[in-house]
């Protein structure tokens, strides 16, 4: 390693450290982008109506508990603005499962569960999979993680 490497990683080590503890200071309430966008912009209300991620329109947004939400079309946004609790991710859009094991973790927006009309996103596919097999179980322990936050 040449000294310019060993300069470089002794430089970069602490800004990186400081920008995570920045960022997770900034998004421990809510999961969002560093623009603020929730969901990494995927409509909320389509995984309700369509039943699948739909990516949001940057153009088509509503504010919400410190996020800022985009929608495919002005009927979702007008959907969400009726009732902006029954569409926002649960556990600020954090991993579900994530939540039920006491961390914050960050999600893949296509992985997600509609469970007693409430949208659960998860960290990935096999995450998803073993958050189903006991989700009853899960919601409890993440629920009561979130209320401790």
């Amino acid at each position: 390693m040449t000294m310019f490497e060993r300069a470089a990683r002794a430089i970069a080590f602490p800004i990186i450290i400081l920008l995570t503890c920045i960022g997770g200071a900034v998004a421990a309430e809510n999961n969002l982008t560093f623009q603020g966008i929730a969901i990494q912009g995927y409509d909320p209300v389509a995984y309700f109506t369509d039943n699948k991620a739909v990516p949001g329109n940057p153009e088509i947004t509503a504010s919400y508990d410190g996020a800022t939400y985009q929608f495919a079309s002005g009927g979702n946004k007008a959907a969400f603005e009726s009732n902006p609790g029954k569409y926002a991710p649960q556990y600020g859009g954090y991993c579900a499962y994530g939540a039920s094991q006491g961390y914050n973790a960050s999600i893949e927006p296509e992985q997600f569960t509609i469970a007693d009309g409430k949208l659960y996103l998860n960290y990935n596919a096999d995450v998803r999979k073993r958050w189903n097999q006991d989700r009853g179980s899960y919601i409890s322990k993440a629920d009561a993680y979130w209320a401790s936050q």
